[in-house]
């Protein structure tokens, strides 16, 4: 089974960059996105063809959004981690599957400054709480856009970005919080000494110089761990600011 999971910085100008073959080529189970920026009502039916589609949207317009493109309809799902004062972003949707959760997620930026990090902060400890209790009932695979690099070779300058967001003490401490519950990244499980990105900003040529950041992650339950065959940061894709990540599970 593969999985895939892409930040499409708003499905609606992504369509119009190949989405459609891009996710044909991919040919995966189910396709997690992020940053829709779509708001309810907007498509009919999924605009990929082939799948099922499963959203959560944010109350403000053109913001944030998940959303779980399917081949196999799930179980269940569900929308937000019940905490009604951080499920208004559209940030989480959960697809029940037999064997597994799939959560895919959309973390709050800490914005310039770290002006938002102490809702960051307060989100990633209900985020964790919310996972750890789907995990006590059966494995959890969560992807998605954490916004953190985790560790120094997870972006090209860390010495220069130590306090910015998405690469500060307290988000990387809550990453490895997260991890300690029960979590293996699975990438750098299975690759641990390279250094490959998902994000560019879209300044100063980064993409192009591979100035970048992994901010992108499959995590799933440790006792899955054993299952995951691959894991892909796909930086030959492009049509957003974001590459798409995948893994296959047996």
């Amino acid at each position: 089974m593969k999985i895939v999971s892409w930040n499409v910085n708003g499905l609606r100008a992504v369509l119009k960059k190949d989405f459609e073959e891009i996710v044909a080529g991919l040919d995966a189970d189910m396709v997690c996105l992020q940053e829709t920026k779509v708001s309810e009502g907007i498509f009919e039916e999924c605009p990929a063809r082939g799948y099922e589609a499963y959203w959560d949207f944010a109350q403000k317009k053109g913001y944030s959004g998940t959303a779980i493109f399917t081949r196999h309809i799930p179980l269940g799902v569900s929308r937000g981690i019940g905490r009604p004062e951080h499920d208004t972003e559209g940030r989480v949707t959960t697809a029940e599957y037999p064997d597994f959760y799939l959560v895919c997620v959309y973390t709050p930026n800490a914005q310039g400054e770290l002006a938002r990090l102490p809702y960051r902060l307060e989100w990633e400890e209900a985020f964790r709480e919310y996972v750890v209790e789907l995990d006590r009932t059966k494995p959890v695979i969560i992807c998605g856009d954490l916004n953190v690099a985790h560790n120094e070779i997870d972006l090209k300058n860390p010495a220069s970005n130590r306090k910015n967001p998405g690469f500060s003490d307290e988000e990387r401490a809550a990453f490895s919080r997260l991890l300690d519950s029960g979590f293996a990244d699975t990438f750098r499980r299975l690759h641990p000494e390279e250094q490959v990105f998902s994000w560019w900003s879209y300044r100063f040529q980064a993409r192009k110089k591979n100035i970048g950041w992994r901010i992108d992650y499959f995590l799933v339950s440790e006792r899955l761990l054993p299952r995951i065959r691959e894991a892909r940061i796909h930086t030959d894709i492009e049509g957003s600011d974001h590459c798409p990540v995948s893994i296959i599970i047996e």
